[in-house]
């Protein structure tokens, strides 16, 4: 495999760390936006730049500091970091311009501390896309933690600042008291931190240290809300739901499954899973949080808070994916890093848009609402039939994929548990479109008149959904890119 070393990954790291004093020095909303939307963009072409070559096997190498044999900050563009960082960057585009409609339409206050942390919060997203092994995956994993603090209590009220706490409490406590020993030993047994396609524990004989690694690692990545680390998740709601949405679809979330996936491949390894059935403890985890986060979804009636506990059950797809240790499994569940995120997304800044529109936030006042806002609603739609996966969106593929995994892995009770998952999913998101456009005239709690909500925050939703679309018809990037990673 060719590798070239260049500068390239760190410059995507970079960009937005320089665009941070040039946003928070603008006087003007203008010129502060306008340097955001020129960081996003940089950062965007920078990742797209390598694409050619990582999708022909090429791999970008970038050393900056190695100050240990074996451990060092090194950046490594593969095909999965590739997957990830098309996502991230892309998205940072588009929820930019969502911020704009949601953050003016509210007149919300710090707007330039906002996207000064929210710029922090895609380089570290970035730095964790395309770290070259543990060490350097763990420094910008704490720095994305620190990042998006500011933005979870960005209302500076009691409760932000209490969920602030719990957020805090979870992430990096997990982190430092879990990850961090977890790594030492891990160094002290292979003198590296390397991500190596075979795994660096494959020659290790202990099969009850190789578990409680497993474990100190699955959940001290907290980032990926696998139960019963996961109540920061709902908690950080009471951010503005541009934060919801990165957290949700792109940065944090999705950081914790993409560590998770980094440390299953490239730490431990198909091979010493498969010899110590570790993978089937993985699939049990996983499971119990698609099935408990689904039931939890059923109950609320806060839109957020639901679309917050589908994601936790969503995110564990990933892991389950993975874990399975079946080709078309792990590459489902890859996949469903980008499939998810399109779908999820659109929900989130539906969500968004209802509230800038109607001031609504609960699922039981938004009966008729279909009628008012008839784009978002459709948005929703097609937002909540990819995270259920069902066709014409995107969501299929990943989940389709997944079922077969589970027949090649020959793990009929995770087959069931992804066929009822996904009537869960159906069971809490069809219903919130039910009621929006097909209840009686004397249920509708609104005027039977168009009225969206601002154009910066329709137009965004609008296309993430046409995206998950599209992906329907056009995956073939996505799964190249999958592929070529289960493959190495």
């Amino acid at each position: 495999m060719e590798v070239i070393h260049s500068i390239r990954p760190l410059l995507a790291v970079l960009v937005s760390i320089c665009a941070v004093p040039l946003i928070a020095s603008s006087r003007k909303e203008n010129i502060r936006e306008m340097w955001t939307f020129a960081a996003a963009i940089a950062k965007f072409l920078i990742v797209v730049s390598m694409l050619p070559a990582v999708l022909r096997g090429t791999q970008f190498s970038y050393t900056l500091w190695e100050f240990l044999p074996g451990a060092s900050i090194e950046f490594k563009v593969d095909s999965l970091g590739m997957l990830f960082a098309l996502v991230a960057s892309s998205l940072w585009i588009i929820t930019s311009a969502y911020s704009i409609g949601y953050m003016r339409g509210l007149k919300e206050h710090s707007q330039s501390r906002y996207f000064c942390f929210f710029a922090l919060a895609l380089s570290a997203t970035i730095g964790v896309a395309f770290s070259a092994n543990l060490l350097t995956l763990y420094l910008f994993y704490e720095m994305l933690s620190l990042a998006t603090y500011p933005l979870v209590t960005h209302h500076q009220d009691p409760e932000a600042r209490q969920s602030g706490r719990k957020y805090l409490t979870y992430i990096l406590g997990t982190s430092i008291g879990l990850v961090l020993p977890a790594m030492l030993v891990v160094y002290h047994l292979t003198g590296s931190l390397e991500f190596s396609a075979h795994g660096l524990l494959a020659d290790t004989t202990s099969k009850a240290l190789v578990t409680l690694l497993l474990l100190m690692l699955l959940f001290g990545f907290a980032k990926a809300a696998i139960m019963p680390f996961h109540a920061w998740l709902p908690a950080a709601m009471v951010a503005p739901t541009p934060v919801s949405a990165l957290l949700h679809a792109v940065a944090v979330v999705k950081v914790g499954v993409f560590s998770i996936v980094r440390i299953l491949t490239g730490i431990f390894g198909v091979g010493i899973l498969s010899s110590f059935h570790l993978g089937t403890v993985v699939c049990y985890i996983a499971s119990f949080t698609i099935l408990v986060g689904s039931l939890i979804a059923l109950s609320q009636d806060e839109l957020k808070r639901r679309l917050a506990f589908s994601t936790i059950s969503q995110l564990s797809y990933i892991v389950l994916g993975v874990a399975l240790l079946s080709p078309k499994g792990m590459e489902g569940g890859i996949v469903h890093i980008a499939m998810h995120a399109f779908g999820k997304i659109t929900l989130f800044f539906c969500a968004g848009a209802i509230f800038v529109g109607t001031g609504k936030k609960y699922i039981s006042e938004m009966v008729g609402i279909g009628r008012r806002m008839p784009v978002t609603m459709a948005a929703f739609f097609v937002g909540a039939l990819s995270v259920i996966g069902l066709p014409p969106t995107g969501g299929f593929f990943s989940k389709w994929y997944l079922v077969l995994g589970t027949l090649e892995a020959n793990q009929w009770p995770m087959l069931v548990v992804l066929l009822l998952s996904s009537l869960l999913n159906a069971a809490y998101f069809l219903p919130v479109v039910y009621k929006a456009f097909f209840c009686s005239d004397e249920e509708a709690l609104f005027e039977n008149k168009v009225q969206e909500g601002p154009v910066w925050c329709v137009a965004p939703l609008v296309l993430t959904a046409v995206i998950s679309l599209f992906l329907f018809f056009y995956p073939d990037i996505f799964f190249r890119l999958a592929e070529m990673a289960v493959g190495m």
